[in-house]
């Protein structure tokens, strides 16, 4: 997980600095990608010396980015109608949203696969 947790915040980092590039450096919020990105990597980090800690600290700021881009997402019909009145700010969110949800996934697969070895060996 420690190396799926470091990777996920590179492509974070790089989904908000396109996003900023993309709005030609007007908005700063299009970097709350790469903001979450800078978390979920240094929680990766963490997560190679103390992998319970860091994945777990990973795993909230994930939920917290979900919860916060979930708004964002919920236009995506706008977008897709053309009626969106920040469609840079929607496409980026989904992306995010997508990335982050994946990761918990993951993150709960290997958890409880984890209890299960755990239970297993015992």
């Amino acid at each position: 997980m420690p190396r799926i947790t470091i990777g996920l915040g590179v492509l974070l980092i790089a989904v908000g600095a396109i996003a900023y590039i993309a709005t030609a450096f007007a908005s700063w919020t299009a970097l709350i990608p790469a903001i979450l990105g800078a978390v979920i990597l240094v929680a990766g980090l963490i997560g190679r010396k103390n992998q319970k800690l860091g994945i777990h600290l990973a795993l909230a700021v994930a939920v917290l980015g979900i919860l916060g881009t979930s708004m964002n997402v919920l236009q995506l019909g706008a977008l897709i109608a053309g009626t969106a009145e920040r469609p840079t700010a929607v496409f980026t969110s989904t992306i995010t949203f997508a990335l982050l949800l994946l990761y918990v996934v993951l993150g709960v697969h290997s958890f409880v696969s984890a209890r299960r070895w755990k239970a297993a060996e015992a």
